[in-house]
């Protein structure tokens, strides 16, 4: 069979305390992108993954040895990846392909959702690719509705800048909200996205506390993001920990125009909001 993997988009990014597990609490906005990784599933003699190009610790391999352990007992497989989503982008492609992994046993293996939990913070999200609100370091969730539609244009500029690294960069900066300040925050983007209207209807929640970190880390990031304001994104700004910076645009056809005229090979043009 083959199945999806679908990007995610953090819309914001909300920073909070430091916890004591050393993941940071966090009030996100995530959403599905179109573009996702295709992965083929057949039997095999024993269970492998293979993802061509992708060097280190595999999450989907780590899902499948999870599901082996919570009892799973289909036949042994083999999973072929093929990425489509950039590598080490702040897009959640890994995360996205554990959690493919993991739908496979869906209804047949208990506590999906903690499983994936055990794999990676941003896993959860990505078993049901819907916009949802997302709190402490990825685990809570809330479901809402689907957005109206509305496409992205994504600089992922080669990606590799590590999530550990820029948040260890906000903690020297000094960045971070009060739990206080998180909830208010998680309320109004309950109410704004809750209504179902495209993102760009509630600009001012849209903030990557991350931001100052990464682009201390990466200054050319600032030069990704004024580039897709210099080509008419009402919105742009920084995914998750970077690097990729997306401007948002109210339909396919202004994305690929703005992509069109930005003239960067690096620039990935798709809708926003739903899986593929």
């Amino acid at each position: 069979m083959q199945i999806h993997a679908p990007a995610k988009l953090n819309l914001c990014l909300y920073l909070g305390a430091r916890r004591d597990d050393g993941l940071h609490e966090l009030c996100s906005l995530f959403e599905p992108l179109v573009l996702a990784d295709r992965i083929e599933v057949g039997e095999a003699e024993r269970d492998e993954v293979i993802c061509a190009g992708v060097e280190g610790e595999n999450l989907a391999m780590g899902a499948l040895v999870a599901l082996r352990k919570g009892g799973w007992r289909s036949p042994p497989l083999r999973v072929e990846i093929e990425k489509r989503i950039p590598v080490a982008a702040g897009l959640g492609g890994g995360s996205a392909d554990a959690a493919a992994v993991l739908r496979l046993a869906a209804g047949e293996v208990a506590q999906l959702e903690q499983i994936a939990g055990e794999l990676g913070a941003d896993v959860p999200s990505q078993l049901v690719p819907a916009m949802a609100l997302v709190r402490g370091a990825g685990e809570r969730l809330e479901r809402l509705p689907q957005p109206a539609a509305h496409a992205v244009v994504l600089l992922p500029g080669g990606g590799g800048l590590g999530t550990a690294d820029v948040f260890a960069e906000a903690d020297r900066l000094g960045l971070g909200r009060s739990e206080d300040e998180l909830d208010e925050l998680a309320q109004r983007l309950r109410v704004a996205a809750g209504a179902g209207g495209s993102p760009l209807a509630y600009p001012e929640l849209l903030v990557n506390d991350l931001e100052p970190a990464a682009r201390s880390l990466r200054p050319e990031i600032g030069a990704a993001l004024d580039a897709l304001r210099e080509a008419g994104a009402p919105q742009a700004l920084l995914t998750g920990s970077g690097p990729t910076a997306f401007g948002l645009f109210d339909t396919l056809a202004a994305a690929q125009e703005a992509a069109g005229a930005l003239d960067r090979d690096d620039a990935i043009v798709c809708e926003a909001g739903r899986g593929p």
